[in-house]
């Protein structure tokens, strides 16, 4: 009978992986803005090992608060470090309570540091003949290897035992403490020799086999390296020194004390939930955790049963139906043949009413040896009366999509009660992606079948009706059910959330029939204007070609950026603004931007690449998007994309189509109003300005709003010191660019580059700006002191916007949230009150006159309505007096309205 070997023990070294966990994750947070990056990282390490160690005593060694007893021997020991960051430190306690709950002894030794506390109980196991595993990413830690302490880092996935150090260092384990010693340590400021690198130190260590040799003949040293190792003679103990792991500390208990792990399930799932790790809470309470973690917490929930059903047969469905009927809410999904919602045909939908339980009904899977199903116009007929009930209450992922789909049926979906899509973007808008998928990863801790497990991927991925019911069902019939359980989650999270429940229920979810009123609708284009002034932008495009071939005295290729690199920076010499990750010099167009200030080519190459992006993206690409049933454009609005709430919009991209150029304002000429009607675009005037005088509540730019002033010649008068009357098309112009500047963060640099004047007069301008608005500087100071305690920000009407980065260790990443900071409030107001105005105003329109106007588009700030010409009047004003009354602010929303027979002439 062979002897069964000892498990052996895993020190883990809690201080090495906290940082290196810190550096390597993203700024992960919670809800509530806790920094938790490190704290995943770390206890992932931890979880790791256990399960690479089964049957393992662990001990986790962290490093203890204040100074060792290597301050006493070097009072500079360290002394390089910066303080631990603010995020760094807010996660260590965390961890500690984590790892105790774990069931994981924690070392925490005062005077020592975690290395000597792990040296001591490698050496107490090697001196027992046990066998021991460190777990860490230092390298001093190789001076511990030996024939039974290997070294372990779980972030690199690696190990290393004897030969590993070998050949890794170039020297054995033996020689680890002098080859630290020699090359020194400027991280722990441990001396070593000047200008020792790696190799010399090993190629010392090969010739002398030891420091106190190679001190003894520091002589045969040759060179100024010789020079070196000779000035440092008298310090090399103390490095050495310095650099020696202890292995004789006092600590409380020795190995023979250690028992298994006992983990606290209960404790750990609070904690898990405190800090929202929700995959290792479903884990626990799932009891998929090891034998002797496996006692669950009794207040555990139980994991939700599955119960799916497929139904082809016509009594299974009135069942369904009858229990549709009665419920109090179901959630519903279509299945379909394309995600363009114009040209998507029903392939099945599914329901669901409790969790765990959802059937799916398919009715036009057509693959060779499909089975029968139930005809999808009859079912469709039979489920129609309850879809357009607005009386039954319906939850849906992203229901805009399932509502213009069923439009292509002629059913018009009603009842529209749950949004899980929009339920998460308003709870945190920054979190996650809010695809179905990633929801279930976040907040059910579940995998969700993909859709490329029973499509495929690429060119050869099935659409919906080519799947296999076998494969279909059960991945729409989880659709639904993982919808309802996923509103059970968000909904109780949103109610208690600030004001994110009437965010949700009075601007985001009104919005949804709304927007999906104005995509079925679409608006008209006129194609042969599109294509003529495509044809204008490729002779435009050519003869800018042609400049800069002159320009650069030969011919190349103005889209390749190898090319540009050469012209630009060999050539001609110009000077290297960034570099690309790669080391190559950067030819981006920020670089672009600021080389075209100096010289000509740069200038040329932006403006080509400005008309070569307006016709690829709209002028040859506008007329493809007709749609063949309508013969109109059909954009689609995304109501959880932006940070700020915002809406953005796709195929095509309304909110890009520049408005401040000729071209992009020939583009805007194709946008036209039908025969019979006129375009109607009304606009909030200055509204981020209005909102920034409203929130910071300073009284000269309230008085300049309510006296109808134009603020930017109220801006220039107060900055320039003339009067308004005297105030010059320049000075407005400047003017302007700081007003907006402010409130996106613009530093004086950015503001100086913009206005091209010097810095020092930028820094001028602004600093005579907050003398004469002080509320605004008042706000800016108290919006970046508050978004750095809350770790947010609030529309006025509640929404929020997480920030985190807020308080990063990066100070390029904390001053870039501070701007958000202090813009999103504006921003993310603005977009709460035209999202009011078009819940509003396409409720009047629907109500007083559906056969006169409607609502067609909605980029940034504005409105555009196609109006019959005989009620331009009552629209127009009805149009104006809505907005303007879509928030009651300090000062008065003024909006602006056009009107002409294509977008560019009504703005």
């Amino acid at each position: 009978m062979t002897e069964q070997k000892i498990p052996p023990v895993v020190l883990v070294d809690g201080s090495s992986y906290l940082f290196r966990a810190y550096h390597a994750l993203p700024p992960l947070t919670t809800s509530k803005n806790h920094p938790t990056g490190a704290i995943k990282g770390v206890i992932s390490m931890l979880r790791r090992l256990e399960q690479d160690f089964p049957g393992s005593k662990v001990v986790v060694a962290f490093d203890a608060k204040g100074k060792t007893f290597r301050h006493d021997m070097y009072e500079e020991y360290k002394a390089n470090r910066p303080p631990m960051p603010e995020d760094l430190a807010m996660q260590i306690a965390p961890i500690h309570d984590i790892v105790r709950a774990m069931g994981l002894p924690l070392l925490i030794v005062p005077e020592v540091e975690a290395d000597d506390v792990i040296g001591t109980l490698a050496h107490e196991a090697t001196s027992k003949g046990i066998d021991v595993v460190i777990s860490t990413g230092d390298k001093d830690m190789a001076q511990l290897v030996s024939d039974h302490v290997i070294l372990n880092n779980t972030m690199t996935d690696t190990t290393m035992d004897r030969d590993g150090v070998v050949e890794k260092f170039g020297v054995t384990p033996e020689q680890i403490i002098d080859y630290l010693a020699l090359v020194g340590d400027k991280v722990d400021n441990i001396p070593g020799v000047n200008k020792c690198g790696p190799k010399t130190a090993v190629k010392w260590l090969g010739t002398y086999q030891d420091l106190d040799n190679l001190i003894e003949h520091a002589d045969e040293i040759k060179g100024k390296i010789g020079d070196y190792l000779r000035e440092a003679i008298k310090t090399l103990p103390l490095s050495r020194e310095l650099a020696t792991i202890k292995t004789d500390v006092d600590l409380e208990f020795g190995l023979e004390d250690l028992g298994l792990p006992r983990q606290d399930d209960s404790q750990l799932i609070e904690l898990f939930r405190e800090y929202e790790f929700r995959t290792w809470v479903a884990e626990l309470e799932k009891g998929e955790s090891s034998e002797e973690q496996s006692s669950t917490s009794e207040n555990a929930s139980e994991p939700v049963e599955r119960s799916y059903s497929i139904i082809t047969d016509q009594s299974e469905l009135d069942d369904w139906i009858e229990r549709l009927k009665s419920s109090d809410l179901f959630a519903f999904d279509t299945e379909t043949t394309s995600l363009r919602y114009m040209d998507a045909e029903v392939v099945g939908v599914s329901f669901a009413i409790h969790p765990g339980e959802a059937a799916y009904v398919p009715l036009a899977h057509d693959y060779m040896g499909a089975p029968e199903q139930l005809d999808r116009d009859h079912v469709l007929g039979q489920l129609k009366p309850l879809l357009e009930d607005p009386a039954l209450a319906k939850v849906g992922q992203n229901l805009k999509y399932d509502k213009n789909v069923l439009a292509n049926h002629g059913i018009h979906l009603e009842g529209i009660a749950e949004d899980t899509m929009l339920e998460s973007y308003v709870l945190n808008s920054v979190l996650t992606r809010h695809d179905m998928d990633s929801l279930a990863r976040q907040y059910l801790g579940e995998d969700t079948i993909s859709f490329e497990s029973i499509a495929g991927k690429g060119a050869k991925q099935l659409t919906f009706n080519q799947i296999e019911l076998e494969k279909a069902g059960p991945y729409a019939a989880e659709d639904a059910d993982i919808t309802l359980r996923l509103h059970q989650t968000l909904s109780p999270m949103l109610e208690k959330t600030g004001k994110l429940a009437n965010v949700y229920r009075e601007i985001d979810l009104p919005l949804v029939p709304v927007l999906s009123r104005m995509e079925q609708r679409g608006t008209l284009i006129n194609a042969s204007t599109l294509k003529q002034h495509s044809q204008e932008l490729a002779e435009r495009m050519a003869e800018l070609e042609k400049e800069a071939h002159d320009v650069a005295g030969e011919p190349f290729n103005l889209g390749s950026p190898k090319q540009l690199q050469a012209i630009f920076y060999e050539k001609m010499g110009l000077p290297v603004i960034k570099k690309t990750p790669k080391g190559a010099p950067s030819t981006a167009e920020p670089v672009l931007q600021e080389l075209a200030h100096e010289h000509e080519l740069p200038r040329l190459i932006l403006e080509h690449r400005s008309l070569s992006k307006l016709k690829s993206t709209y002028t040859d690409t506008l007329p493809g998007l007709i749609n063949h049933r309508t013969g109109r454009i059909h954009t689609s609005y995304h109501q959880a994309v932006t940070a700020t709430g915002r809406l953005s919009s796709s195929e095509p991209n309304l909110q890009n189509i520049p408005i401040r150029t000729e071209q992009g304002r020939r583009i805007r000429q194709a946008f036209i109003a039908p025969e019979g009607f006129k375009l109607v675009a009304a606009d909030y005037s200055q509204i981020e300005l209005r909102i920034m005088a409203h929130l910071s509540g300073d009284k000269g730019l309230l008085t300049a709003f309510e006296k109808g002033e134009d603020i930017h010649k109220a801006t220039a008068a107060e900055v320039f010191g003339v009067p308004v009357e005297d105030v010059s098309g320049d000075q407005r112009r400047s003017a302007k660019a700081i007003n907006f500047g402010l409130i996106y963060g613009m530093s004086a640099f950015g503001l100086s580059r913009q206005l091209d004047v010097e810095r020092k007069v930028a820094q001028e301008y602004i600093d005579r700006y907050f003398e004469r608005y002080p509320g605004v500087l008042r706000y800016m100071d108290n919006i970046r002191k508050q978004a750095h305690e809350d770790g947010f920000v609030e529309t006025l009407f509640g929404r929020r916007l997480y920030l985190p980065e807020i308080n990063a260790r990066n100070k390029q990443l904390q001053q870039a949230a501070e701007r958000t900071a202090i813009n999103a409030p504006m921003q993310g107001t603005a977009a709460d009150i035209i999202k009011r105005a078009m819940i509003d105003v396409e409720n009047w329109l629907l109500t007083e006159h559906a056969d006169t106007a409607r609502m067609t588009m909605q980029v940034h700030d504005e409105l555009i309505l196609e109006v019959r010409e005989s009620a331009l009047v009552d629209i127009r004003d009805g149009l104006v007096r809505r907005m303007s009354s879509a928030a009651d602010l300090d000062v008065p929303l003024l909006v602006e309205a056009g009107v002409g027979d294509n977008w560019d002439q009504a703005h």
